[in-house]
């Protein structure tokens, strides 16, 4: 295996998920300080300096700077160490399938067999010849993000094996609880004497993304009155009844199954209750601004149209911003961020496709607290899921597209009027 490869099929093996009812605690679990400690390791036997494992599973370093290089400021690679709850993701077994085209199968799972087809992920057909890292099928594989902490720690050990390879220090930053909204928040940026970076947790290779959702969590409570059904007519409200009528006053056609592109919508995630009281958990998203406060002024107009039916309190809507468009907050000086990645991804023979992430990452948080950090793919498919896959090949030409991007910024930039 290549160095890349074989950390990766380490990582993978390292429980890490997170617990989005633990949202109180950082991490959410306790496993996370495990992989935490696996890459504070790596990272000193790297010979990285500053090595840091925190209270919360923080982990950061740095790689000095190549010659000629160290007056530059020092560039951010970042992803997260933990791996989605969407899926079983504890004793993740991987393997590497030799694909010859068809279904690629994962594995067998209690008779069924765990398979993607072409039909799913049309990508699969550049594949063909190629091998590809599977989980068994029973769990998820932790590509996201496990592609993109291996495809860094890969990178730091070229760089450290081969001091001639021009780029400015580098801090590695790997952070818990990303999956569940957390990500980056605890990140002491001011400590890393960085002014820009980038987060490795995209999808398939080219795709890059300086823009992404604004995101919101809504809790929708709603507060029955009870009374024995046989004494209930114009008396008795239905917490059941009033949640239902709610879900059917969010536009259907604005739930993700029917949206794309810069479209976004409304998600309900979760419900729990009884008659007597009911919880709707809704996650909200857009791109544009204005359209998303108009979303969570949606919210909150239907839970004033039912209180007018029902009565005053009778639904409660509690709205959590979760993170922002990060495009709102490039400016001009960001610009070689966006530009030196396109360029480094065709010098590795990869045409780059800028797309809006359907979705979020750590970068929009350091975006918004000052530290530009557009996000990378890593070559990843069918995120979140037990069918989730990597081609070797992919994890592969991710470290050179990296090592040719971080080469880009051992060079000065031109001072104005230059």
């Amino acid at each position: 295996m290549t160095d890349v490869v074989e950390r990766f099929m380490r990582y993978v093996q390292v429980d890490s998920a997170s617990d989005p009812d633990n949202l109180e605690q950082t991490p959410s679990t306790e496993r996370q300080h495990d992989m935490a400690s696996v890459l504070a390791e790596d990272l000193r036997a790297l010979g990285c300096q500053n090595v840091r494992a925190d209270e919360h599973a923080y982990v950061t370093g740095t790689l000095g700077a190549s010659a000629g290089a160290e007056g530059l400021p020092a560039l951010v690679l970042c992803a997260h160490i933990d791996s989605s709850p969407d899926a079983p993701a504890s004793g993740v077994r991987p393997h590497i399938v030799r694909y010859e085209g068809g279904a690629l199968v994962s594995g067998i799972v209690d008779g069924e067999v765990i398979q993607t087809t072409p039909e799913q992920v049309p990508d699969l057909e550049k594949f063909v010849g190629e091998d590809i890292v599977c989980s068994d099928g029973s769990t998820l594989l932790s590509a996201d993000d496990k592609a993109g902490v291996a495809e860094i720690m890969a990178l730091l050990a070229r760089l450290s094996a081969n001091p001639e390879l021009p780029h400015p220090a580098i801090v590695a930053a790997f952070v818990p609880d990303e999956e569940i909204g957390h990500g980056a928040s605890l990140l002491k940026i001011e400590e890393l004497g960085a002014c820009g970076g980038y987060t490795v947790d995209g999808e398939a290779l080219g795709e890059f993304n300086y823009e992404c959702f604004s995101a919101s969590e809504a809790t929708v409570s709603v507060h029955g009155v009870m009374v024995h059904p046989g004494a209930a007519k114009d008396v008795m409200v239905n917490a059941i009844t009033v949640a239902s009528e709610f879900q059917q006053m969010i536009p259907a056609w604005e739930r993700p199954e029917h949206t794309c592109g810069r479209e976004g919508f409304f998600h309900p995630t979760d419900i729990t209750g009884s008659a007597s009281d009911v919880t709707l958990s809704y996650i909200i998203r857009d791109f544009d601004a204005a359209a998303f406060a108009r979303r969570e002024r949606t919210m909150r107009d239907v839970a004033a149209f039912l209180n007018a039916r029902y009565g005053e309190g009778t639904v409660e809507v509690s709205i959590r911003p979760q993170y922002r468009n990060m495009a709102e907050k490039f400016g001009p000086d960001d610009q070689r961020l966006i530009d030196f990645a396109l360029e480094a991804n065709r010098e590795v023979g990869i045409e780059p496709v800028v797309v809006p992430a359907r979705g979020g990452t750590d970068g929009a948080q350091l975006t918004f607290r000052g530290l530009p950090c557009p996000n990378l793919a890593t070559g990843g498919y069918n995120a979140h899921s037990v069918r989730e896959f990597v081609p070797v090949r992919s994890l592969e030409v991710t470290v050179d597209m990296l090592e040719r991007l971080v080469a880009k910024f051992a060079v000065a930039p031109a001072s104005a009027g230059e």
